[in-house]
């Protein structure tokens, strides 16, 4: 429709500066509020905006940018156009390196694209989601990294689990994942955070369970992780999250507050226990291969005194063998042998030498014999030798009874000879 400036507006108010023209009696004119200067009354405080003033200026424009008037068809048309390509550029979007598109049409899932430019046809019939798959996401479970201990960063709600002896273990750690698939990311889970996280306190509590407090805070920590990353992976892939695990990280392992300090002492005394085992095995591994060499010493030792024993007794034997052969073809020889050799064994170690006086001047035998000498002994003054007749009495004394019983014959001499 075209208005008229005539009027002064669209309520019909009448010319600036009269009385009352097509307003409400009292004032002048200038709008529908009756604020204009003329008629009589002092000053009424802030003007308010004129719109009727703001509407003709509107008008104006429109008038000189739309040839023809604002009202033709002509005009109309190509708001109406500028419009529609506006909306419909409003359809191009751009995707990140590290993002996917996912084009909902009506709310339902469409397509997905690719990064770059990409088009979707404007709201409301399309819109586009634009997750990031390439950012490795972190879940904290136990703690939260932000928040200090003393300020209430640990949960002992999430942190405290059991062992499977039924013992109690503080664990903090960390899953860390990234978006596989984007739509079932999108519209399988509603909270992918909160899902990842009740998922994987599910997961470590199950591993945790069967394993022993003394592997969990000692070896077993690498097999706890991988084995929670496996199961919490199982678990979200049953959900269709479109999650990849990559990779669960225990930050801390330690019994509960209140009984650590206790808790090192039982560990120290399991160290000492072990550090003297080790000391066990190593004197037993060095006593026992010394102690094995000994025994085969020992036993190679007694096996050559057996050999030498016997081969011995086997001399002896066949050496009484032969005497007694010789003993069955000459008695009194081998008698007389057998006591020469008997006396020799005794008396080899007496100071006393014995001549037979039947051997005296014979070829063999001198008269004389320096027995001091022979004996190694000075005798007393030092007066010289016995002479051969005094040494021939003394022989003479000591060779009675010199022979042997049962026999007649006379003894050989065992002096020395010369």
């Amino acid at each position: 429709m075209i208005w008229h400036s005539d009027g002064g507006g669209p309520w019909g108010t009448g010319p600036r500066g009269g009385g009352g023209g097509g307003g409400h009696g009292g004032g002048g004119g200038g709008g529908p509020w009756g604020s204009g200067r003329g008629g009589g009354g002092g000053p009424r405080g802030p003007v308010p905006p004129n719109f009727e003033e703001l509407l003709r200026r509107s008008q104006d424009r429109f008038r000189r940018v739309l040839p023809g008037g604002f009202g033709t068809g002509t005009g109309v048309a190509i708001v109406i156009a500028a419009i529609v390509v506006l909306w419909a550029a409003s359809g191009f979007y751009r995707v990140l390196p590290d993002e996917v598109g996912v084009v909902l049409r009506f709310g339902a899932y469409n397509r997905t694209t690719q990064p770059g430019l990409n088009y979707h046809l404007p709201t409301p019939i399309e819109s586009v989601l634009t997750p990031s798959v390439t950012r490795v996401n972190r879940t904290e479970i136990g703690y939260r990294s932000g928040e200090s201990r003393t300020s209430g960063g640990a949960r002992p709600e999430e942190a405290l689990m059991l062992t499977g002896d039924e013992n109690i273990i503080d664990i903090n750690f960390t899953v860390f994942w990234v978006i596989k698939n984007a739509q079932d990311y999108l519209f399988h889970i509603r909270n992918p955070e909160a899902t990842v996280k009740s998922a994987a306190e599910s997961a470590i509590r199950e591993i945790v369970g069967e394993t022993p407090i003394a592997q969990a805070l000692a070896e077993g920590r690498g097999k706890i992780e991988t084995d929670t990353t496996h199961l919490l992976q199982r678990i979200l892939d049953s959900y269709g999250a479109g999650i990849v695990i990559t990779q669960v990280q225990m930050a801390k392992v330690d019994p509960p507050a209140p009984v650590i300090e206790s808790f090192r002492d039982v560990q120290r005394a399991l160290a000492d226990k072990e550090r003297l085992r080790n000391e066990a095995e190593a004197y037993r591994n060095d006593i026992i291969p010394r102690a094995r060499g000994d025994a085969v010493r020992i036993k190679q030792e007694a096996e050559a005194y057996r050999a030498e024993i016997i081969a011995r007794s086997q001399g002896d034997a066949d050496r009484f063998t032969s005497v007694y052969r010789a003993f069955k073809v000459a008695q009194d020889v081998t008698l007389q042998r057998l006591y020469i050799e008997t006396m020799e064994e005794i008396l080899k170690n007496s100071n006393k030498i014995i001549i037979d006086k039947a051997a005296q001047g014979q070829s063999g035998v001198l008269p004389y014999l320096p027995l001091p000498s022979l004996l190694g002994t000075t005798p007393p003054g030092g007066s010289a030798p016995e002479t051969g007749a005094a040494q021939s009495s003394t022989s003479s004394s000591s060779t009675s009874g010199g022979t042997p019983p049962g026999r007649g014959t006379a003894q050989p001499s065992i002096g020395r000879r010369q």
